[in-house]
């Protein structure tokens, strides 16, 4: 029996498909395609590799601190119980995520065989991607490291490519592997031409196969650097519950650096007893596969009308064709246009030319310059207790809608410039107000002083919903002073 640990790589901010995709709500938390989010479907692909010979255990993702609540709620939303939560204190690129979930895996001394993929792909055809995947998960618990090549239908510049050739005429050739001969960088267009032309040129999807101790030796090899910096860092974790958090000062100081450049690629071209012990190897994937790195990839996946028009949202349009359109809060209407993309939420729109998406990034670094909350948040943010919606605003006011889940509550609080008023719209409040706990229902009312320790608190079986008016000199997100918090978060 083959021991399989799925592991999601969940980083990234999707500057690209802004303003949906945000720092704090990043991309493949959105559900830009179908009912469900990237990352649930990337968690529900794997979840179903198992066969008779293969048994899959509960996925490993790697995160940021801001986004486990996120994370482990959406698992919990498709039925999938979280394994852990490897909570990275900065971003070290994707070879020094692969090496915690490594040594994660082999905590409890078994040594499974970890298939890794980005959490923002889409793939439209789950059979087929199971078939390659399975067959990649066989190979690699022998030793091989096996990664998954997207067969190329058309010449494009925006992929890594992956050189491989046949094996011959034995088993492994019948099942489809090939050889790995040379990692090919991002090419032009002639260049990408020539490789659809000649063929044996594959798009490096950033998804591989091997076990924990094959990735830990060879990086060990190619990377000793990164491998004792990591294990540092693994060594001084902190676990609360699911979620594990290495040592931050140690993470720090490990060199930042992708699985292809700190691995492959030198396995590629190696020729001694690392490349004879650990062969690499790929399968080729045919199975729909995107990674929607931008709103013309979005476009392309989705379904559209005669006129090659997609449309999400409350949208109407004449004579305008391949257009993309968005909306999330309000009607879009378009007249006479061409390969446009719209993309409305509350508090930004984007209007692009769909062959310049690519371009979106510089709009979210002119944000970031300016220090804007656009770049990071929305209008609505989730937190681990529900969610609250910033719906009006003005000088020494600003007004919310806050929903909490039942059982669930805000940490216990206070602010140092603002009043709050709360009024119950549905369901059952427990508001601590100083040394008084008290319940409110729907229409009924509270006033939380500026300065006075205070907690909201759902203790109800359906979701609660408030309306708060915040008054006073400063509104900011920052000015919570919190005593107890029961999701871990840190006291200020």
């Amino acid at each position: 029996m083959i021991n399989l640990t799925p592991v999601i790589l969940c980083g990234g901010s999707g500057t690209r498909l802004w303003p949906l995709s945000r720092a704090g709500f990043p991309k493949q938390f959105l559900c830009l395609t179908g009912q469900e989010s990237l990352f649930q479907q990337a968690a529900q692909r794997l979840a179903g590799l198992g066969a008779d010979d293969i048994r899959v255990a509960k996925p490993l993702i790697v995160t940021g601190e801001e986004h486990r609540f996120l994370a482990a709620e959406q698992l919990r939303e498709v039925g999938i119980e979280l394994g852990a939560a490897l909570l990275e204190p900065v971003g070290r690129n994707t070879a020094p995520a692969l090496t915690l979930a490594a040594l994660a895996a082999q905590a409890d001394g078994r040594d499974p065989v970890l298939v890794v993929t980005p959490a923002d792909q889409t793939v439209s055809q789950t059979g087929a991607f199971t078939q390659a995947m399975q067959e990649a998960v066989r190979e690699a618990s022998s030793g091989s490291i096996v990664i998954l090549g997207i067969t190329p239908d058309r010449p494009e510049t925006g992929y890594g490519y992956i050189k491989a050739a046949s094996l011959g005429n034995g088993a492994s050739a019948a099942m489809g592997l090939r050889a790995v001969q040379a990692f090919v960088e991002k090419p032009n267009a002639a260049k990408a031409q020539q490789y659809l032309s000649e063929g044996g040129y594959y798009w490096n999807a950033g998804m591989f196969v091997l076990r924990a101790s094959v990735w830990l030796h060879a990086l060990s090899v190619c990377r000793p650097d990164i491998a004792s910096a990591t294990a540092a860092a693994w060594q001084g974790n902190a676990q609360d519950q699911a979620f594990i958090r290495p040592s931050k000062a140690q993470f720090m100081a490990i060199p930042s650096e992708s699985i292809d450049y700190a691995v492959m690629e030198p396995l590629s071209h190696e020729s001694s007893a690392l490349s004879s012990r650990h062969p690499l190897k790929m399968v080729p994937l045919e199975a729909g596969w995107s990674d929607l790195g931008a709103w013309d990839a979005v476009w392309k996946v989705l379904p559209k009308d005669g006129q090659g028009n997609a449309h999400m949202g409350d949208v109407l349009t004449t004579d305008s064709r391949n257009t993309l359109v968005h909306a999330s809060s309000r009607l879009v209407s378009l007249v006479g246009v061409e390969d446009l993309i719209v993309i409305e939420t509350p508090d930004a729109v984007l209007v692009a030319d769909k062959n310049r998406s690519q371009d979106v990034k510089h709009i979210v670094a002119q944000l970031q310059a300016a220090k804007r909350e656009e770049q990071t948040l929305h209008r609505k943010v989730h937190r681990p207790w529900g969610w609250y919606d910033s719906i009006d605003e003005g000088g020494r006011f600003k007004v919310k809608r806050i929903l909490v889940k039942p059982g669930a509550s805000l940490s216990l609080q206070k602010h140092h410039h603002r009043a709050e008023h709360w009024i119950v719209v549905k369901g059952t409040a427990e508001i601590t107000n100083g040394d008084k706990v008290l319940l409110l229902t729907e229409n009924q009312s509270t006033y939380i002083p500026l300065g006075e320790i205070h907690r909201l608190a759902n203790p109800g079986a359906i979701p609660l919903e408030i309306i708060e008016v915040q008054s006073g000199s400063y509104l900011g997100e920052d000015d919570i002073v919190r005593f107890e918090d029961h999701y871990g978060r840190a006291k200020t």
